[in-house]
């Protein structure tokens, strides 16, 4: 034996969501607010890498006016070991210029 009513149930059901805070859905359909409630994930993913630094690079371009020297030590040695890497024949292949020559087309790749 049913106490309460289809209708009273409803209305029992509706005030709750009222009270707290909560989407009046009775026919259970899809709505979305259980993504819509979640914590936004923005914030933690801007959070989990760390602020950028100035680099060397940056000091470079705002010192460049006042005609100040900005000594870049890691580059300067970058550019010693390159050469040296050229001088020993282990340096980096030079680049093409130019478009191909006919001898190059002939012996590529067959469809």
């Amino acid at each position: 034996m049913e106490i309460y009513g289809r209708h009273s149930t409803s209305r029992l059901a509706k005030v709750r969501c009222q009270v707290f805070s909560t989407t009046f859905n009775p026919e259970g359909i899809r709505t979305g607010n259980k993504i819509l409630r979640q914590r936004l994930k923005g914030p933690a993913l801007v959070s989990y890498y760390p602020r950028k630094m100035s680099t060397v690079q940056d000091m470079i371009k705002e010192f460049a006016p006042y005609e100040l020297v900005v000594d870049n030590e890691e580059g300067d040695d970058r550019l010693e070991h390159i050469v040296a890497l050229k001088q020993r024949g282990k340096g980096a292949p030079k680049k093409k210029k130019g478009p191909p020559s006919k001898h190059e087309q002939k012996g590529g790749k067959k469809r």
